[in-house]
């Protein structure tokens, strides 16, 4: 079973010393690649796809551990973490279980159990890919260009796609959360675009790709510009001349790279490391971000110019909480994509399951919402999924037995869930025009001081409450001046 897989084991032990590689390179013929932190493991990651399973440390007190699973999973979905516990150490293994990890070990290791574990996460890795490789794509008539939605604000979305397309220059800059789809934005934009659809759409993750990697991969090198270049090797920038560069998480790109890039977007030039022969391109780019950027170029973090060539088409990508009305037929998409080989496909889900998914707020967007389905598809045995198939979370969301009196404040609902669930009334509307952006500006602001007023204040409790991180609801509260203020 353990016979031509590559396992990635990420730890801060030297390979001659690791008990883990000791384990396996005795007892399999697993190709075991090994690092020593989070950040040599994406490195590996992003130059490695047919990697099955990453064993990796904690890395406490940061928790790295369960930040390089989210970020090597989204790089190679069907890869199958397992995280490395010291003994006892019952918290850390409900967080990890919460992330999304399947699978954990004990340290000290036990050899025999550590050759279990791999077997028994092969086997899942296998049922997943098998899933997976019997997945068929989205068709045309599903969405556009695979894109599911058919809310107003996903065909706002389509129609500024489509006029987009109709020239081939003008670079974009996707906006929105992880998870919304900019990458099939991105695709979409590129197999649209006639003159460009013919020639290479290339990706490339800023966030993935290590700093000193980075320069390397967009403008390529020349033989021996430095140590280790045995041979000349062309970067991704020359790859998508004539067609698309896709550059995801352009946020977290450096200002030494910051500057590199802008001198190609105002020049269509670059010269690869080590050459001092110019060569031209013709690339449209389409820069990809779930942070804020308008803040960084304030903070000094990312260059105006930068900011203003990248975004000549901005474009924001609505969240899945903002168009609750799409979730039907996503669901019913990724059924029909992940119910393939299954003896006993699921027919749908249940009412009140479907109530609970559209009442959900969704942080990890559309791409959590695959992945619950997914997951269903694998796991449930039933031909109909019902609420309490669904993740404990799902499930809290569903509303007491009995009505709370519409009278009732916040100081009478039975806890504060009811209250922060108790939405406050819509302004009456007088036949004058209504600023859309400033009445939602000022509903959230009396969301917040209600949910903070029926917590007495405590702003994890009240994060709880609106479903919201924590950092958000503080962000929140600094930049609108709300902390300590009474409800209006």
């Amino acid at each position: 079973m353990l016979k031509n897989i590559s396992i990635l084991i990420v730890e801060p032990e030297e390979p001659t010393e690791s008990q883990l590689v000791n384990a396996l390179s005795t007892r399999t013929t697993a190709s075991l690649l090994h690092a020593k932190n989070p950040t040599e493991a994406m490195a590996v990651i992003s130059k490695t796809s047919n990697i099955k399973v990453l064993i990796t440390d904690l890395f406490p007190p940061g928790k790295e551990g369960l930040k390089l699973i989210q970020e090597g999973c989204g790089k190679i979905p069907a890869m199958i973490p397992v995280v490395i516990m010291p003994l006892g150490s019952r918290d850390h293994i409900v967080e990890a279980l919460q992330a999304g990890v399947y699978f954990y070990i004990n340290k000290p290791f036990d050899h025999q159990e550590v050759i279990e574990l791999v077997k028994n996460t092969v086997a899942y890795q296998k049922l997943l890919a098998s899933s997976l490789e019997h997945t068929p794509k989205p068709r045309k008539s599903d969405g556009f260009e695979g894109i599911i939605g058919q809310s107003h604000a996903m065909q706002e979305l389509f129609s500024i796609i489509r006029n987009v397309t109709a020239n081939n220059h003008g670079n974009v800059l996707l906006k929105g959360e992880s998870g919304t789809g900019k990458e099939l934005a991105a695709q979409a934009i590129h197999k649209l675009t006639s003159e460009r659809s013919r020639h290479n759409f290339v990706p490339v993750n800023c966030a993935a790709i290590p700093d000193d990697l980075l320069e390397s991969e967009l403008f390529g090198y020349e033989k021996g510009a430095f140590t280790g270049a045995a041979r000349s090797k062309k970067g991704r920038l020359e790859h998508a001349d004539k067609g698309t560069l896709f550059l995801d998480e352009i946020g977290d790109m450096k200002p030494n790279m910051q500057a590199k890039l802008l001198r190609v977007l105002q020049e269509q030039e670059f010269e690869p490391i080590g050459s001092v022969k110019t060569r031209e391109i013709d690339i449209r780019v389409i820069a990809a971000t779930n942070r804020n950027l308008n803040e960084a170029v304030r903070e000094g973090t990312f260059r105006e110019d930068l900011y203003y060539r990248l975004s000549v088409i901005p474009i924001t990508l609505p969240p899945l909480r903002e168009r609750p009305e799409d979730i039907d037929p996503l669901v019913e998409t990724f059924l029909l994509m992940f119910n393939r080989g299954r003896q006993m496909p699921i027919q749908g889900f249940t009412t009140k399951a479907m109530d609970a998914l559209r009442a959900y707020h969704w942080p990890g967007n559309v791409r959590e919402l695959q992945n619950l389905v997914q997951r269903i598809c694998i796991l449930h045995g039933g031909n109909t999924v019902g609420l309490d198939a669904l993740p404990k979370k799902f499930r809290e969301l569903q509303p007491p037995e009995h009505e709370t009196s519409p009278e009732a404040g916040p100081e009478n609902h039975a806890d504060g869930r009811a209250a922060a669930n108790h939405i406050p009334e819509a302004p009456e509307t007088t036949g004058a025009p209504i600023d859309f952006h400033q009445t939602t500006y000022e509903f959230e602001n009396r969301l917040i001081l209600q949910a903070l007023h029926s917590t007495n204040w405590n702003k994890k409790e009240a994060a709880r409450l609106l479903n919201m991180k924590r950092t958000t609801l503080l962000e929140k509260i600094k930049k609108r001046n709300l902390d300590r203020q009474d409800v209006a």
